[in-house]
């Protein structure tokens, strides 16, 4: 996917498109102390990336080691994986005091010379060749240039300083320019998260906003590996006891105070999303994964909720129900309640490298009062328990845990709280209620359909005494993602090549079954033509019983060949019901335009339950390219009499509010079915 300019060095391997899979990722040593010092002997071990967070940090202060140290200890433990975040932009951080930087605002040349330069120094040694070298470059700066810059409540002076220079955009140009030169680099790009981009208003601009640093400074897309989200954050990976567009008494969730008219609710719907935009808006490469923080964002213990909230108002129903506990989505320093969220693992979602942990559990976020410093960190009142907020935090109570010190010093408090409220549980149980009982085996695995270069796969759930939480995914053997469904499409494989997969169940204790026996997937002999195109779906509307279907589309070529457009189609299967049997169509918005895009409904002939009618899709013009996606693509439709549906066993439908591979919604070729199941 990615590749650098550089001649590889010696020793240094070609770069993969995701470097996580198979990796053996370099475990600092120095935290790893401090969590087993601290009662999180059990997640030790796990890996974490280290921060440069100043200039003085390349070579070590004090007892803190320095990069080469590290690198050195890497090669020592026979990692082939190190972590390392790049963060020292001129003016950093111009909205959170607590993690301002030594750079003053014009100092991009130092920033450059004295701290990008002997970081990529240090990484380009060939003894370092044989290291995948993941850089997560600048958190909370390019996001600031869209928010807080200017036009809105949030704004800052130091923002709207840092917007008028540009040196926000062309330190992080540079980065990645420089970076990008060496081979074994993988940069990943600061995205925010959720609660902060993920409105309208935000998300495009956000996206035009990471193309135009990434093309400043001889930088280019190419130079982007990929994007991640939630960094130093709690937002929740995910909320399963409510979602986005559903509605209480007909009052849509989104209009709940927590959600407050937010396209998402969760980490995972927003990366997935993101990532489509980054490629169709910002040009992209379609190849591009996610990394999502999960550090703090378990929400674990006593407090996180077991089902959904009460119906009684969208307010009561959305508080009672959401995992993520802190009193507004804009809080950020060390948030009371925060539990350690799942284990970093490699490809655990449709687009996603990996869950990461960026922000070491245990290294505050700021400072709870002043402390005199000669680290260049102020004092956010954010941090401080006693302050009543910002227009930033709808002038909320921060959250904040008392007696913290200075941002990434270690908080002994808070650790010891992340492994309390751990969740999935440290140590994979006992969970709530002492549960120590596994899941059954899931049941009925099965192949629904392959292209040149996917597999999909489904089963049968499997039953638990508390609850069935999620489905790891084994390809050869090697856990290749996880899903919460019983379904699962797995990408980027080779063309005519077998594998054999296999499925495991797990319940919110990390009790897991036992896996089923493997069932043989073959790919197509081709990873060009029709059958490459595969079909990924969200669900717009997620009220199951009313007068109108909706639903996002988008179509992404797997293969190595452009694909004509005119000569695919789109099938989604439903029942009519009753009432009328002629229906009108719409396509509401696509990045291609709805002009290229033709719809409509025709009676399917099966008699399978929720199947008797398909909405196809199709498209006037138009070549998809290797790699590409078309867009969003948002579409819906009713009856001629607007009675209502009853969605609920529809042949097509998910629940996903996020773009995810669909294989229940039929790609057709020439009128051959190319990808997906038909009922």
């Amino acid at each position: 996917m990615l590749t650098g300019t550089a001649a590889p060095a010696a020793g240094a391997a070609a770069r993969v498109d995701n470097p996580y899979a198979g990796a053996t990722p370099y475990v600092n040593p120095q935290w790893s102390a401090r969590a087993a010092a601290d009662g999180g002997a059990a997640v030790a071990d796990e890996p974490t990336f280290v921060w440069m967070d100043r200039r003085a940090a390349i070579g070590g202060v004090g007892d803190a080691w320095g990069l080469e140290r590290h690198l050195d200890e890497a090669l020592a433990q026979g990692a082939d994986l190190f972590q390392v975040v790049i963060y020292n932009l001129p003016g950093r951080d111009c909205s959170a005091l607590a993690s301002n930087g030594e750079l003053k605002p014009e100092e991009l040349d130092l920033y450059k010379s004295q701290y990008i330069d002997p970081i990529a120094d240090i990484l380009a040694d060939p003894q370092y060749a044989s290291l995948r070298i993941v850089t997560l470059i600048e958190p909370d700066s390019l996001p600031n240039m869209v928010t807080n810059a200017g036009g809105t409540d949030g704004s800052t002076d130091a923002c709207v300083r840092m917007k008028q220079l540009g040196n926000y955009e062309k330190g992080v140009g540079y980065a990645l320019s420089t970076l990008a030169d060496i081979p074994n680099v993988y940069n990943y790009v600061d995205a925010a998260h959720h609660g902060w981009l993920g409105w309208d208003s935000n998300l495009a601009p956000a996206v035009d906003e990471f193309k135009k640093a990434a093309t400043s400074e001889g930088a280019t897309v190419g130079d982007v590996h990929g994007f991640i989200v939630n960094t130093a954050n709690y937002s929740a990976l995910h909320e399963p006891y409510f979602e986005v567009g559903g509605n209480v008494g007909g009052t849509p969730v989104r209009q709940a105070k927590w959600v407050d008219w937010n396209q998402y609710v969760d980490e995972l719907s927003y990366a997935q999303a993101l990532r489509g935009l980054l490629v169709s808006r910002g040009g992209f490469d379609p190849g591009i994964g996610m990394l999502i923080d999960t550090s703090r964002n378990g929400w674990g213990g006593a407090a996180r909720p077991t089902g959904p909230g009460p119906t009684t108002s969208v307010d009561d129903f959305v508080n009672g129900g959401r995992v993520d506990r802190r009193i507004h989505a804009g809080n950020w320093c060390n948030q009371s309640g925060a539990g350690l969220g799942e284990r970093p693992v490699a490809a655990p979602e449709s687009g996603i490298d990996a869950y990461v942990w960026a922000k070491p559990p245990g290294e505050s976020d700021g400072s709870s009062r002043a402390i005199d410093n000669d680290e260049g960190k102020g004092f956010d009142r954010m941090c401080d328990p006693t302050y009543e907020g910002n227009p930033r935090n709808g002038n909320s109570p921060t959250g904040a845990l008392a007696d913290s010190p200075l941002s990434g010093h270690w908080f002994s408090a808070q650790f010891r709280q992340l492994v309390a409220n751990a969740y999935p549980p440290v140590g994979g149980g006992p969970g709530p209620g002492d549960d120590t009982q596994a899941p059954t085996v899931p049941t009925g695995l099965r192949v629904t359909g392959t292209t040149g270069a996917s597999a999909s796969l489904s089963w049968t759930a499997s039953s638990d005494n508390v609850g069935v939480t999620a489905y790891d995914v084994f390809r050869d053997g090697t856990q290749v993602g996880s899903t919460a469904g019983t379904s699962f499409t797995d990408s980027g494989l080779r063309a005519g090549t077998s594998y054999a997969y296999a499925v495991r169940a797990r319940d919110a204790a990390g009790n897991a079954s036992a896996r089923t026996p493997t069932v043989t997937a073959t790919t197509g002999s081709d990873g060009g033509g029709g059958g490459a195109v595969k079909a990924q779906y969200k669900n717009t509307d997620t009220a199951a019983a009313d007068s109108q279907i909706r639903m996002g589309l988008q179509l992404v070529n797997t293969g190595s060949t452009p694909v004509n457009l005119a000569t695919v189609k789109v099938r989604y299967w439903f029942s009519g019901d009753s009432g009328a049997t002629s229906f009108a169509t719409w396509c509401d918005w696509a990045v291609v335009g709805c002009g290229s895009v033709t719809h409509g409904v025709s009676a399917s002939g099966s008699s399978a339950p929720g199947a008797d009618r398909y909405l196809e899709v199709g498209f006037g013009s138009g070549t998809l390219a290797p790699g590409a996606s078309t867009g969003e693509i948002q579409v819906r439709l009713a009856k001629s009499d607007w009675s209502n549906f009853n969605e609920s066993d529809d042949y097509s439908r998910a629940t996903n509010t996020g773009y995810a591979d669909n294989p229940r919604v039929g790609v057709y070729t020439s009128g051959t079915l190319t990808w997906g199941t038909a009922p």
